[in-house]
């Protein structure tokens, strides 16, 4: 067995399939992108290189400058507001003892229901007039609020639908890492006096710290191709007030007058964004993170 294994062909015979399948649907799609995102092609007629001016133009319109503050919005609220709630409720289920199993699929569920599912259920709660948040804020006295049609109050609305949806699933991740932490190391911090607060912040933050950071870089990553939840419920509007970098990209590319070279220059901003992003937290403070230190 082990001799036809020092053959090289043998390993390349394995790995071809793979590699068939890299080269075709991303290798090639990328290298395409690439090419027709210095092209004015819709994506039917015959096209024309433009150089550098699809990205010029970009750059040089605010409504995407906009949906890039927007993105940036997305990945402040993930990280700094999102995250410790996961943490937090990570270890609210970790500390009960009955139900434990029930509180993990119902916190994960969310994240396997449809993008457009959400987004329906969500703008339903939002409806000013027969939605039940409004109805709620009503018994306070409060007027109805046009969450997703005054740009004020449509992209905290999208942001909270967003979160909602996916921190089931990091809440399950981070859950886990604590899960998994040696009993002793508990028993012996109850045994020297630890408080239940104490154990967490002193002992089992920092031990979970690696699987931390891994949220942190999802988190930022799902910030700069947040587009989907936006699409169904906003479309990017009021005025742009919720219009991201895919979103703008999906409008311009195949919309009332497609350019699909000026879309993919788009895509192309979109990944060196968040390879710059993903970049930059890895170098600093992602390798101390995964060392477990702050």
């Amino acid at each position: 067995m082990k001799h036809p294994m020092r053959n090289p062909w043998i390993y390349t015979l394995f790995i071809a399939p793979t590699l068939l399948l890299y080269g075709l649907f991303f290798l090639w799609p990328m290298l395409s992108s690439s090419f027709y995102a210095f092209t004015d092609w819709n994506g039917l007629e015959n096209y024309r290189f433009v150089g550098w001016s699809n990205f010029a133009d970009a750059f040089g319109d605010p409504d995407f400058r906009r949906a890039i503050i927007n993105n940036l919005i997305f990945i402040g609220f993930s990280v700094f507001v999102q995250i410790p709630l996961i943490v937090l409720f990570a270890l609210l289920i970790a500390s009960v003892k009955r139900l434990r199993g029930f509180y993990k699929t119902t916190v994960f569920v969310p994240s396997i229901v449809s993008t457009s599912v959400i987004g329906i259920l969500w703008g339903f709660i939002y409806e000013p007039e027969i939605g039940p948040l409004n109805r709620l804020l009503a018994l306070f006295g409060a007027g109805p609020i046009y969450w997703l049609a005054e740009p004020k109050w449509a992209l905290p609305a999208v942001l909270i639908t967003n979160a909602w949806q996916w921190m089931g699933f990091y809440i399950v991740l981070v859950l886990a890492a604590i899960l998994a932490i040696p009993r002793e190391i508990h028993e012996a911090a109850v045994v020297d006096g630890a408080s239940g607060w104490q154990r967490a912040l002193n002992i089992t933050v920092p031990l979970i710290l690696p699987i931390i950071s891994v949220v942190v870089m999802l988190s930022i990553a799902g910030g700069m191709r947040v587009v989907d939840i936006v699409l169904v419920m906003t479309k990017g509007g009021p005025v742009g007030a919720t219009e991201v970098m895919a979103s703008y990209m999906v409008n311009e590319a195949m919309g009332v007058d497609p350019n699909y070279g000026f879309g993919t220059a788009i895509a192309l901003i979109i990944f060196a964004f968040a390879l710059v992003l993903t970049s930059i937290y890895q170098f600093t403070f992602g390798r101390r993170m995964q060392g477990g230190e702050f």
